[in-house]
């Protein structure tokens, strides 16, 4: 019977990538690329070839193998696993890169920041101090082929093939027999009298020097080059000069070195260090400290290396929100740092942890994550908006804070696209129509119409048909000016949605009510909406072939696409004008595009602006007026869709988005949006001959006015007025036919029975 023997590097949970072996190295070792069978996970295998004759560098190896097992420390290369057998010997580690090709790699793509060298020697000192302080060790092969630096830019010490006990019981340091080496030992060491009086870390001090020498000027050519600094900061020159000072007495200790620099202006005394620091301690701070921290975090993002934001930064980041309830303050850096990723990376890490957060009842989580939205919105598949994200959303509907309510309504112009029927058509429309018809806020009113209009599309045939008319109509009795002038905007951004009797017979109407509106703006606004509309009817009375074309091409509910990494931006309305005829498109933009452009204004200053524009009608009114009349005129013989180009181009939809007020009172002397006399005399100067009108009613609509918060209240409102009155009427007629029969009986007496009445 035949036994065959088990190859054990076949058998070895890691496998080394065909390639050739990175350089770089003098040593015994060859640095090659590897990863781990099971997953896949990258990793980097020194692996060194057992050669007869060679047996005092087998030694040499076979101690460092032992070195990198029991060596344990976050600035010393990490041991995973190894392997050693009579023909080889493998030490696997975590994915590294030697420091002479990254510099080299960095160079060519724009330079190191000082700030990641400072960070990267600070880890090498410390790493010296562990083995010189705590350990007694020397590691004497400090130099550029013995650092690594790991895919967050960290960098490590390894080299441990020559390390030995500065304690003596070990012997004494090992050969090198390596020129490339030996040119890094310090000059004492020539001297074998055994006169010269050193401390035991002074040779790696001088090594490190030259480690510092060769990161700044490149390969040491020469000991005598030591003596010109060359492009080594002027900050830390003095403590460069000590490390290769001739006398080995007065090279600082590892750990002096490292308080020397880190002094108040020193190399090493810089954010980039200290947050560094503070990540390393983090699971010890003070949660009032994590707060102060991530706060001011994310200002020092942008000056910090890519890969260590990746890397460092987003794992303490996501820990910090999973375990150490950091709240609302982890969302801007975290947000940041996302920019960072790839798609794939963004749905892994950070999309799990925007959805947890969602379901959060703090406050100023929601808010932010409204406020942000826009920067993860476009990672969000339609599964995960509909079940997990939308219906923690709409509570923000329903908060009493104005301000949640207010970024909840922005939020569903990035979230419409990616809702389904349900949610679009019902509980959303739903929402609006309370917002819209009981909201205490005229500014959230107002918003809510804005983000309606620029909705629309979105929503289905039979919606638009019931919805769109009846909610810009409600908007322009809104007793807040800017909703007035949000209904009329929204009529034009939807324009291509309506059929040509909807514009005749509901638009229209709507309109011209408004041409003596108490504010200026609102009516010029009407006037520039009428016009277009009475164009695009008149067009199409002039070619009724129009209407057919015209009615055929409504645009239908856009197909949002797959989640892709694309700019965060509203759907815009000119995607609306984009499913008409490519002849109309460049006629349409300008429409599309101001109303998408508008900015999430100020209150204060909206109705500031409001108030300010109650200009003459009789005077510079009507001169503007006649202009228009006449443009209008010349215009006749144009397309309707030139006409709202031109609407566009006027500057009309120049109506932000309003802001809240917030719960806190309001400085002295502001008034509040109800207690304004929209139409009172003294808000103008020069007599506008709409001042004598009544204001509109600043009660808030009746609640059973829309029903059961249907849009189909409002077109119901007239016909209740008229059944209204026509009661009135009867019961006004059956009073008077009451009193004339009491004047009868009074006048002639009481009837007899059977008695005949003579005229």
């Amino acid at each position: 019977m035949w036994f065959f023997a088990r190859d054990p590097v076949r058998d070895f949970p890691f496998e080394l990538i065909p390639e050739p072996p990175e350089g770089g190295l003098p040593g015994p070792w060859a640095l090659h690329r590897g990863r781990k069978k099971a997953t896949g996970s990258p990793v980097s295998i020194f692996v060194y070839d057992v050669k007869p004759g060679a047996e005092e560098q087998t030694q040499v190896a076979k101690a460092a193998f032992k070195r990198f097992k029991t060596l344990r420390h976050p600035n010393i290369l990490a041991y995973i696993d190894g392997l050693e057998t009579e023909k080889c010997l493998h030490v696997v580690t975590e994915a590294v890169t030697p420091l002479g090709i990254y510099l080299k790699a960095r160079v060519e793509a724009g330079g190191l920041k000082e700030l990641e060298i400072s960070w990267g020697l600070h880890q090498i000192v410390k790493a010296l101090s562990f083995l010189v302080n705590d350990c007694s060790l020397i590691h004497n092969n400090v130099c550029m082929a013995a650092v690594f630096v790991d895919r967050a830019g960290e960098w490590k010490l390894g080299g441990l093939d020559y390390m030995y006990s500065a304690q003596g019981n070990g012997g004494g340091p090992p050969r090198k027999g390596i020129p490339e080496l030996e040119q890094y030992d310090p000059p004492e060491l020539a001297d074998s009298s055994g006169r010269v009086v050193r401390e035991k870390w002074s040779a790696d001090m001088w090594r490190l020097g030259c480690l510092i020498w060769e990161v700044f000027n490149g390969p040491l050519p020469r000991a005598a080059a030591l003596r010109n600094p060359g492009k080594i900061p002027k900050t830390l020159v003095p403590h460069y000069c000590e490390l290769v000072g001739a006398n080995p007495k007065v090279r600082p200790n590892p750990a002096r070195f490292l308080q020397n620099c880190r002094a108040p202006g020193g190399f090493m005394s810089n954010r980039f260090v200290e947050t560094n620091l503070f990540l390393e301690e983090i699971q010890i701070k003070e949660p009032a400290e994590k707060q102060k921290f991530f706060q001011e975090l994310s200002k020092s993002l942008d000056a910090f290396p890519e890969d260590f934001c990746r890397h460092k930064v987003l794992p303490q980041l996501l820990t910090a929100f999973e375990f150490g309830n950091a709240g609302a303050v982890v969302l801007t850096p975290l947000f940041k740092v996302g920019k960072f990723l790839s798609a794939e990376e963004y749905q892994q890490k950070i999309i799990p942890v925007v959805v947890k957060m969602f379901s959060s009842t703090d406050r100023a989580m929601r808010i932010r994550l409204l406020q942000q939205m826009e920067q993860f919105i476009q990672y969000l598949d339609e599964p995960t908006v509909n079940t997990q994200i939308f219906p923690h959303v709409v509570h923000g509907f329903l908060d009493t804070n104005p301000a949640i309510r207010e970024q909840t309504v922005k939020s569903m112009l990035l979230l419409a696209p990616k809702l389904n029927e349900a949610n679009l058509n019902v509980e959303l429309m739903k929402h609006f129509a309370r917002l819209q018809a009981k909201d205490e806020q005229g500014p959230i009113r107002c918003n809510t119409t804005v983000c309606l209009g620029k909705i629309g599309s979105y929503l289905s045939a039979s919606t638009r048909h019931r919805v769109l008319t009846s909610a810009f109509s409600r908007a322009t009795r809104d007793p807040f000016a800017p909703s007035r002038v949000a209904g009329v905007l929204g009529f034009a951004a939807t324009h291509n949605l309506y059929s040509m009797n909807d514009c005749a017979q509901k638009i229209l109407p709507v309109l011209c009510g408004l041409t003596v509106d108490p504010e200026k703006s609102v009516r010029d606004q009407a006037f520039k909406a009428i016009r277009s509309f009475l164009s695009k009817l008149e067009s199409v009375s002039e070619d009724p072939t129009q209407l057919e074309e015209v009615e055929t091409n409504i645009p239908q509910r856009p197909t949002p696409e797959a989640p892709t990494p694309v700019p965060a931006t509203p759907t815009t309305s000119g995607h609306w004008e984009t499913q008409e005829e490519d002849k109309d498109t460049a006629e349409d933009s300008s429409t599309a595009d101001r109303w998408d452009d508008e900015d999430w204004g100020s209150l204060e200053q909206e109705a500031e602006s409001v108030l300010a524009q109650q200009d003459d009608w009789s005077t510079g009114g009507q001169v503007s007026r006649a202009s228009q009349v006449s443009n209008s005129d010349h215009k006749s013989s144009k397309s309707p869709e030139s006409d709202w180009s031109s609407w566009e181009a006027e500057g009309s939809w120049e109506q932000g988005w309003q802001e809240p007020s917030s719960q806190e009172p309001p400085p002295d002397g502001t008034r509040l949006a109800s207690e304004y006399n929209w139409g009172g005399p003294e808000s103008s100067d020069k007599g506008d001959p709409f001042a004598t009108l009544s204001a509109r009613p600043s009660t808030q609509p009746r609640p059973d006015s829309w029903g059961e918060d249907n849009w189909e209240g409002l077109e119901t409102d007239s016909r209740q007025v008229k059944a209204e009155l026509a009661r009135k009427k009867r019961e006004e007629r059956r009073r008077e036919m009451e009193a004339k029969r009491a004047e009868r009986k009074v006048a002639k007496g009481p009837m007899k029975l059977g008695a005949r009445k003579l005229d």
